[in-house]
C-alpha cells in the first residue's frame, strides 16, 4: 500500500504543554486508519494539523507527496467531518450537501447531479427537502458526511463521527461508513476514544496517550499482541499477574507469581532475564472456569471463589478471588438456554488458561 499520508517528527506546543510530542505515522492511500486514546491524549490536535486548523510547532506534514505543513486549510486536499455535525438548520439537506459546490462556483446542473449521486450513496434520496429538525440522529450523521464527501478530497478526517448517536444505530453505522469508504476509495483518518468503534472499523489503529503513540497495528495485533502495559490495560479488560522470570526458554519463560501461588507459562517473544519483574497479562475470554479441576496439566490452573457475577444475555462475567486476594475476570460465553446460573455467589471454582493465552508486558 503506498504511504499518501506521512507525519514526521511532528509536535505541538501550547505554551509549555506539550499536546502532541514528536510523532511519526504513515497512512496509505484508501485507507482506514483510527487514532484512539482518552481525553486530552492529543488525538483531536494531530486531526487539526492535518485539516490545516494547527501549524505543528515542529515536523512536517506530507499528503500525496506534497508537502501541506504550513498549508491553508482551504488549500489542503482534505476535508473534515466535525463531532457536531454542524449542519445549517437554515438549509434543507439537499441545500446542505451541496453547500461546498456552490461555494466553489459549481454550475447548478453539476450541484444537482452531483447531490443526487451523493444522497444515493447515503440513502438519504428520498428525504432530500427535508430540514435538519426533522431529522433522526443517524440521517444528520449520512448529511454531514454526504457534505463533507461531495467534494471529492483526498482525505476524509473524522472527529469521533458516531458519538452522538446510540448504541445501536452506531453499530450499525459503522459499518455503512465501511463500505462507503470502501466503495469511494478515499483515506478516512477518524479519532476516537471508542475503542469498540476503532476496532470495528480500521484497518489500522495508532492508540495514543500523552502526546505519543503507544503502538501502531491491526485491530487483531493490538488487542493479542499489545507491547506494552498501557495499550493492554486501554484495548478492552485484561488480568495482569505481577511475578519473577524463573526460566527462559527457546520458546517460552516462567514466571512465579505471588498473586497467583504458582509458576506461569507465557509464550515469550521478548528478550527477559532470569531474576527480572513482568506482568503476565491474560484477556477474560481467554480463561475457563469450572467447578471440578480441569484433567490438562499443560496450562496454568488455580483454585478461586466467586466473588461477583454479571448475566448480559450473550455471555456472562465472573469475579474470581483467589487465595491471595487477586481477583481475576472471567468471561464465558453462554452458549446453551437456561434459566438457571452455571454458577452462584462464593461457589467454589477452578480457572485455567492456556499457555498461549498469556501475554508477556515489560514496559
Amino acid at each position: 500500500m503506498k504511504d499518501f499520508i506521512c507525519i514526521e517528527g511532528v509536535s505541538k506546543l501550547f505554551g509549555d504543554f506539550k499536546a502532541v510530542d514528536n510523532v511519526d505515522l504513515e497512512i496509505g492511500q484508501g485507507e482506514l486508519f483510527s487514532i484512539l486514546g482518552g481525553s486530552g491524549c492529543g488525538k483531536t490536535t494531530l486531526l487539526r494539523m492535518l485539516a490545516g486548523f494547527e501549524i505543528p510547532s515542529s515536523g512536517t506534514i506530507k499528503i500525496d507527496g506534497v508537502d501541506v505543513t504550513n498549508m491553508a486549510p482551504y488549500d489542503r486536499p482534505v476535508n473534515m467531518m466535525f463531532q457536531s455535525y454542524a449542519i445549517f438548520p437554515h438549509m434543507n439537506v439537499a441545500k446542505n450537501v451541496g453547500y461546498g459546490l456552490r461555494k466553489d462556483g459549481i454550475a447548478k446542473p453539476e450541484i444537482k447531479k452531483r447531490v443526487d449521486q451523493m444522497l444515493e450513496l447515503v440513502q438519504l434520496s428520498e428525504l432530500e427537502t427535508r430540514n435538519p429538525n426533522q431529522l433522526s440522529g443517524g440521517q444528520t450523521q449520512r448529511v454531514a458526511l454526504a457534505r463533507a464527501l461531495i467534494k471529492q478530497p483526498k482525505v476524509l478526517l473524522l472527529d469521533e463521527p458516531l458519538a452522538a448517536l446510540d448504541k445501536k444505530l452506531r453499530e450499525r453505522t459503522q459499518f455503512e461508513l465501511m463500505n462507503i469508504q470502501d466503495e469511494l476509495g478515499i483515506t478516512f483518518v477518524v479519532v476516537t476514544h471508542d475503542q469498540e468503534e476503532a476496532m470495528t472499523l480500521s484497518g489500522r489503529i495508532a492508540v495514543m496517550d500523552e502526546g505519543r503513540f503507544e503502538q501502531i497495528g491491526t485491530p487483531k495485533e493490538i488487542y493479542e499482541f499489545p507491547t506494552n502495559r498501557f495499550v493492554a490495560d486501554f484495548i478492552g479488560t485484561i488480568n495482569m499477574f505481577e511475578g519473577i522470570v524463573t526460566v527462559v526458554g527457546e520458546n517460552q519463560i516462567q514466571v512465579y507469581s505471588d498473586e497467583i501461588g504458582e509458576t506461569l507459562t507465557a509464550l515469550g517473544r521478548q528478550l527477559v532475564e532470569v531474576g527480572q519483574e513482568i506482568d503476565i497479562a491474560v484477556r477474560p475470554e481467554k480463561i475457563f472456569v469450572s467447578k471440578e479441576k480441569p484433567a490438562d496439566e499443560d496450562g496454568v490452573c488455580v483454585q478461586g471463589m466467586v466473588d461477583d457475577l454479571g448475566y448480559l444475555g450473550n455471555r456472562s462475567l465472573y469475579r474470581i478471588r483467589l487465595k491471595s486476594g487477586k481477583i481475576v475476570q472471567v468471561s464465558s460465553q453462554n452458549r446453551r438456554r437456561s434459566v438457571t446460573r452455571f454458577l452462584e455467589w462464593e461457589d467454589k471454582v477452578w480457572i485455567s488458561w492456556r499457555p498461549r493465552s498469556a501475554v508477556v508486558l515489560l514496559d
